[in-house]
């Protein structure tokens, strides 16, 4: 087992050397050194024990160190850890793609496993583009999608992020230009009107000739602000794909498998995509791996263009041992505890959340599903807010002006109500 030589001195090492996710190098922000997690928890390497309100980025529906999940490790290593999938198949790859497309929304045919969710979403896109080529329209290159949207770091997925939020001003002379329609504004829980549809229907109609495909992130979106919006907009968009001859892509990397109390998010609006992206809890967290999925049109329509194959290979895809840690990981979403588990995380975030919006400084509590999200009226130091939260002995990472936590299905009315006691106690603190 690896330890720290002394907690002082990794975390030096670290803030010196370690570059982590949107930190700088030159003012890193402070690290908090885990040693073991199990359950819901993360322990400290003084000992102190957090529950893990983020899911570590909302990958480990099932928890910490599961032991059917950590058996699935051990069974696969012991024939072989990774085999590159050129020319090569095997029985985990097989098992996970039967698993994904049992549960997959109707009409999805054919897998290609993926590194992360940011690599799914470029295959999604090289898919679509490939599609449209290979019928013979090349000028369908572009992509219409939503305003305040998160798809992914890498350059084509960043291209399809928000253009104010996103990474666009420091990529603009690199990144494609797609086009952006207004965030859809009705909720969930409001009554639906057509005209939420207006500004989209008319990007559609005046430019979907040189459009290849519409993606969203189905009712919620994840990192762009943390929004839930109503599934009649994702119908509409599904019914105007089909009218301008455009394919719709569903990126349910951070809802897929249950998060907003279906197994998929589309499933809200009752439509299928023609594309499919899916990742983060597919593993149940314990290792990266993320699939696109598509349908027989798509792949038969790829496959009979001057290219005849789908142009990506990853050096790691389909990897073994990811892959059946992940047909595990489906194996438990599929008995189901999780269609009780979500409703009732999702009943608990609701009641303890609520008093919030009572702050000052708070300018919106939403909950959809296992998320729920309090939402600043100012932007979050999140040096000051982390030290905070873990005194109160919880792990939350806010993120702009939210504090949002996305917890691990098991997660129990204990676990939950010290995650919104903590939420409560910050807000109060610095409102």
């Amino acid at each position: 087992m690896i330890e720290f030589q002394t907690v002082q001195d990794g975390l030096a090492f670290d803030a010196r050397h370690i570059w982590h996710p949107y930190t700088s190098l030159r003012n890193p922000l402070p690290t908090y050194p885990v040693v073991s997690a199990t359950g819901t928890k993360l322990t400290l390497a003084d000992g102190t024990e957090l529950v893990d309100g983020m899911a570590s980025w909302w990958s480990a529906i099932h928890g910490y160190n599961h032991p059917r999940l950590n058996q699935a490790l051990v069974d696969q290593a012991s024939q072989m850890s990774h085999v590159m999938f050129g020319g090569i198949t095997h029985p985990p790859a097989v098992q996970l793609a039967r698993q994904l497309l049992a549960m997959a929304p109707e009409g999805l045919d054919a897998v290609f496993f993926a590194d992360s969710g940011s690599v799914a979403v470029e295959v999604a896109i090289k898919m679509a583009l490939q599609y449209q080529t290979s019928r013979g329209k090349p000028e369908k290159s572009r992509l219409l999608t939503i305003r305040q949207g998160y798809h992914g770091d890498t350059f084509a997925a960043m291209a399809v992020c928000d253009p104010v939020n996103g990474m666009h001003g420091l990529f603009q002379s690199v990144l494609p230009h797609h086009l952006f329609a207004p965030a859809p504004q009705l909720k969930p829980e409001d009554t639906w009107q057509d005209v939420e549809l207006d500004a989209f229907e008319s990007l559609l109609a005046a430019h979907h000739q040189e459009l290849a495909a519409i993606i969203l992130e189905p009712i919620v979106q994840g990192a762009g602000g943390m929004r839930f919006y109503h599934p009649g907009f994702l119908a509409g968009a599904r019914r105007l794909a089909d009218a301008y001859d455009v394919l719709l892509i569903a990126d349910e990397i951070a809802t897929g498998f249950g998060r907003t109390g279906r197994l998929f998010a589309c499933e809200h609006a009752n439509i299928s995509p023609d594309i499919l992206c899916v990742g983060k809890a597919l593993t149940g967290g314990y290792m990266t791996l993320a699939a696109t999925l598509a349908s027989r049109h798509v792949a038969d329509t790829i496959g009979q263009g001057e290219a005849s194959v789908l142009m990506h290979g990853p050096t790691f895809m389909a990897n073994p041992l990811a892959c059946a840690v992940a047909c595990e990981s489906l194996a438990m979403v599929a008995e189901g505890h999780w269609q009780q588990d979500v409703p009732r995380i999702e009943a608990q975030l609701k009641r303890e959340l609520a008093p919030c919006r009572a702050y000052e400084q708070v300018a919106d509590v939403r909950v959809f599903g296992a998320i729920g999200v309090v939402e600043m009226k100012t932007p979050i130091d999140v040096a000051k807010a982390q030290a905070f939260l873990v005194k109160q002995g919880v792990w939350i990472r806010p993120f702009g002006t939210l504090l949002y936590i996305m917890p691990p299905y098991i997660a129990t009315e204990q676990d939950i109500q010290q995650l919104t006691q903590a939420i409560a106690a910050f807000c109060q603190h610095f409102a």
